[in-house]
């Protein structure tokens, strides 16, 4: 290829990230006919400890696309119910297995590999075109109109000029940020520390959070290890460092007991990701010409684990809306209005919902009990469903239409 034809790429639709978000849309798009090309920064997919939760509505749309069978062939856990621990009992929060669904359960499969699979779907339309490496630099603009993106690749600069372009590029979104579109907190900053422990045979199932003295800590089966999330006060990592590696195994083993055996394979500060757990969302998600989705638009909390759902469900009402006017040159500012119409009040409420939900535990680990929203809910047979409903479908669930 040479300097000319790499400055002059032409698509129909340049969508920046492939995580869930950016991966299905690619698909969603390709199989109507619509031209893509998917800009990934890094190499490849492995990145370690992302969101691997796959909720009912994800897999639905799997099988919609006549791929769930095979999905489900890749290594992956269920996981079928959410409770809290106390120091002296608990409750269930929410209990999947009494949806309404042929997925009555949360679906855990490494991102890397649910990435891999819908991209390699997407492979099979000669419409589609992958490439790995590209580190946007900027947005193309001309006569007030985004179209395309400049990028460094394996072979330097290169250009890809597009009636769309979607940032999917994650909660750090560089598309964000280069359109100037800043987000607004939804909820308190806290920080996550994630690291994995092994988990044995006899041991509980799905998802446990442990409270107590104003702590918490998430638990999810990963078959043969936990996939641990220990919340911490925002801004406490780098003490928590000085007093060295001992004090995380000494707060973890007065919080889980049961963990006192194996605790010490956690040896190195190296062994645990950081993650800052921070909601928020942009008040506009569109420009004439781009568009945010998934955690570029909004940022959700990983209480619930609804960052994917979500992210998958703005690429359905984005191709529902955009392969159309996509195919024929007829897009329109209006159709970026439609797609953040239809998205953006779910987002609204679950985000609040998060807020709630993160409130009652921090107060729940502060009085060593579960707390008195989840008792509520577990003793009243019409609320005891909600949950579940809210979190693997969210509220007026994205349905494909074509």
């Amino acid at each position: 290829m040479n300097t000319d034809e790499k400055l002059n790429q032409q698509t129909d639709c340049c969508i920046v990230g492939s995580g869930p978000a950016g991966a299905v849309m690619a698909l969603l798009l390709a199989r109507q006919g619509v031209s893509v090309t998917l800009l990934e920064a890094q190499k490849d997919f492995d990145r370690d400890f992302r969101g691997d939760s796959l909720h009912a509505v994800v897999m639905e749309l799997m099988e919609e696309l006549g791929l769930a069978d095979r999905l489900l062939q890749l290594k992956h856990t269920k996981l079928s119910s959410i409770s809290i621990q106390g120091n002296t009992k608990s409750s269930a929060v929410a209990d999947f297995s009494r949806l309404k669904s042929r997925y009555p359960y949360i679906t855990l499969i490494p991102n890397q590999y649910f990435i891999e699979f819908i991209t390699n779907e997407a492979k099979r339309y000669p419409n589609f075109k992958l490439v790995m490496g590209a580190k946007v630099q900027k947005l193309i603009e001309e006569d007030g109109q985004i179209c395309g993106v400049g990028y460094h690749g394996s072979d330097g600069w290169e250009e890809v000029r597009a009636r769309l372009t979607i940032g999917a590029d994650g909660r750090s979104s560089r598309i964000r940020s280069l359109a100037g579109l800043k987000p607004i907190k939804t909820s308190p900053p806290s920080d996550l520390l994630w690291f994995r422990l092994p988990r044995h045979a006899d041991e509980a199932e799905g998802v446990v959070l442990r409270i107590g003295d104003g702590s918490i800590l998430g638990m999810a089966d990963r078959s043969d290890h936990w996939q641990i999330s220990y919340i911490i006060p925002k801004g406490s990592y780098p003490q928590m460092r000085n007093e060295g590696i001992e004090s995380l195994q000494k707060a973890i083993t007065k919080l889980v007991p049961e963990l006192s055996d194996r605790i010490c394979l956690l040896k190195d500060w190296s062994e645990c990701t950081l993650l800052s757990v921070e909601a928020s969302r942009v008040p506009q998600w569109y420009q004439p010409g781009l568009l945010l989705i998934g955690d570029a638009a909004h940022v959700m909390s990983p209480f619930g684990g609804v960052g994917i759902s979500y992210a998958v469900q703005d690429a359905i009402a984005a191709a529902n809306v955009l392969s159309a006017p996509l195919k024929t040159g007829q897009l329109k500012l209006q159709h970026l209005a439609k797609v953040q119409r239809l998205r953006d009040l779910p987002t609204r409420l679950i985000q609040g919902y998060q807020v709630l939900v993160q409130k009652q535990l921090f107060a729940a680990a502060r009085a060593n009990e579960p707390s008195p929203l989840a008792n509520l809910i577990a003793q009243i047979p019409i609320l005891r469903d909600l949950p579940s409903q809210l979190i693997a479908f969210g509220l007026w669930p994205a349905r494909l239409k074509n």
